[in-house]
């Protein structure tokens, strides 16, 4: 028997889904502050507002005018930007228990601001009305209709903020009701259900969503979700799947304790996977770009196994996967990486066959179906290589290298004859010193030269860089434009303590990119040695 789903209520909400447009709220600029290790300068705030309104955020929230010199200065400066899109919202509580809002100092300040949306957060979780606020529910239901009145007779776009009210809901659903509707009642633009400890699941969302929507069907609904479970994205898309018009979150999710929604992550999936429309397939394609930009003004790295947008969001490391990917990318990919703006990557170690070699070189530039090479040959010395402590994954320039010495097209830059590293440390002031240097001596031969040169740096790996610069600079003058950014070890047997085999990784950056490369020794210093020469070497065909 088959089932006509057709004329069905569920297929009936999916098309309504389909045609839905879904409106973003930014908050990284206060939520995401809050989260641990990340301040942001007025200069990266500004920063970040131009980038999402480009992006095509609907609404940017700045802070709290008037808590602190930094807000107070946010709000006038981005009232003069020439935004295209988006629209700033300054972020308050309701009036105080027991003062009319027309008086409240912190009303006052919101409208202050200039800012032409205004988002207040008030009680809807009768424990912490009376807990917390110290006042009576009925109290509650007037500061949260006395504000949002007052903010609409002002001229202002009123976005009210229900805290807690998923745990509210389960706790008193009446009152919870009560406090929405005192809010919609009073004129406000958006209600916005907040799942303030981040402990609900989605099934839980999305009925009490659905709730909502059935007591306040002419009322637009957000969502604003902590992640506390790992559930933020998948709540607020439930929330969305119930009838929620508008999303909150923060760029790469960042947020007090574990996080806020992330925001990004939302976009790419109601626009990708539920046919809703926030920002455009045009202005998806930098999705990606904006996840690294807003990281690197945070001062944090995105997760490399981020959704959409993390380095190894579409890379294929194992061999099966690598050659069906080359046949049928549906299979391994969810979606186009280019959607999103992120690419696929083959990575290439023990697990991989000869499909992710081969499509892995190309991707270097290197063809090895027309070299006429033993591409299995290749495969079994990267292997015997990465039981020995390599480790290609992260190393395209090592990679890039080690084929061309199969090729018979490697041309060593330079050769080394010897160096020397040594480490100073004048003042005897124990384990808390922080005065050593170190020196380094290296003697290299480009062609018939031969040269000799000492570099000094706080750690003996920045005075070789430093030597190692200084001795090829007047054959290679183009080194000047490479730049070393990472440096990692790991002992890969560590039981062996100061015996074991150490695998030190470099990441170098060129102006067009950024490449790493690999050393393995006994000896840390020697491991160091092999990758700096490679990432100077590889970055120099880079440059040619």
């Amino acid at each position: 028997m088959s089932i006509d789903t057709k004329n069905s209520p569920e297929s009936s909400r999916e098309e309504e889904e389909r045609a839905r447009r879904v409106y973003t709220y930014d908050c990284t600029l206060r939520d995401g502050e809050q989260c641990e290790g990340i301040t942001l300068s007025l200069e990266d705030k500004l920063l970040i507002v131009r980038r999402l309104d480009a992006f095509g955020i609907d609404y940017i929230e700045g802070g709290f005018p008037a808590s602190n010199p930094k807000d107070i200065a946010f709000f006038e400066a981005v009232r003069t930007m020439p935004l295209t899109h988006a629209r700033i919202a300054a972020f308050g509580s309701t009036c105080k228990k027991g003062v009319p809002a027309a008086e409240d100092q912190g009303l006052a300040d919101l409208l202050a601001s200039g800012a032409p949306v205004v988002t207040i957060v008030g009680k809807t979780w009768d424990a912490q009305v009376t807990r917390a606020l110290q006042t009576t529910l009925d109290e509650n239901l007037r500061m949260i209709a006395d504000s949002v009145a007052h903010l609409k007779a002002a001229g202002r776009r009123v976005v009210f903020d229900a805290e807690h009210f998923f745990d509210g809901y389960k706790a008193n659903p009446d009152y919870a009701l009560a406090c929405v509707r005192a809010a919609s009642e009073a004129g406000a633009d958006s209600i916005d259900l907040c799942e303030t400890n981040g402990g609900a699941l989605p099934f839980e969302v999305e009925r009490i969503v659905a709730d909502v929507m059935r007591e306040l069907p002419d009322q637009a609904i957000g969502i604003h979700c902590h992640n506390d479970s790992g559930c933020a994205v998948a709540n607020t898309l439930a929330a969305v799947r119930a009838g929620a018009s508008s999303v909150q979150g923060t760029v790469n999710g960042i947020g007090e304790r574990v996080g806020n929604t992330d925001l990004l992550t939302v976009i790419a999936d109601l626009e990708l996977k539920m046919g809703a429309t926030c920002v455009g397939a045009n202005n998806l394609r930098s999705l990606t770009s904006l996840s690294q930009y807003v990281a690197e003004l945070c001062n944090v790295s995105v997760s490399a196994h981020h959704p959409y947008t993390g380095t190894s969001a579409f890379a294929h490391k194992g061999g099966l996967h690598a050659s069906a990917i080359a046949r049928f990318p549906e299979a391994y990919e969810h979606t186009r990486p280019e959607a999103v703006g992120n690419n696929a990557r083959m990575l290439v170690s023990e697990l991989a066959g000869k499909a992710s070699l081969v499509q892995k070189a190309a991707m270097l530039g290197i063809d090895l179906v027309d070299a006429n090479v033993d591409v299995q040959a290749i495969l079994d010395n990267i292997k015997q290589r990465e039981a020995s402590g390599y480790s290609y994954e992260v190393a395209d320039g090592s990679l890039a290298l080690l084929l061309l010495r199969h090729l018979g097209k490697y041309q060593p830059a330079f050769t080394l004859e010897s160096f020397r590293v040594i480490i100073d440390d004048r003042e005897d002031t124990g384990a808390l010193a922080k005065d050593a240097l170190s020196e380094a001596t290296v003697k290299i031969h480009v062609g018939e030269q031969r040269f000799v040169a000492t570099g000094e740096g706080v750690g003996p790996v920045g005075a070789l860089d430093a030597a190692l610069r200084l001795a090829i600079s007047e054959c290679y003058p183009e080194v000047s434009a490479l730049e070393l950014v990472d440096y990692k070890v790991r002992l890969l047997d560590e039981s062996q303590g100061t015996n074991a085999i150490t695998r030190v990784t470099i990441t170098t950056a060129d102006g067009r990119g950024s490449y790493g490369t690999v050393g393995v020794s006994e000896n840390v210093i020697e491991a160091s040695w092999n990758a700096l020469v490679e990432s100077v070497e590889y970055g120099l065909l880079r440059i040619r």
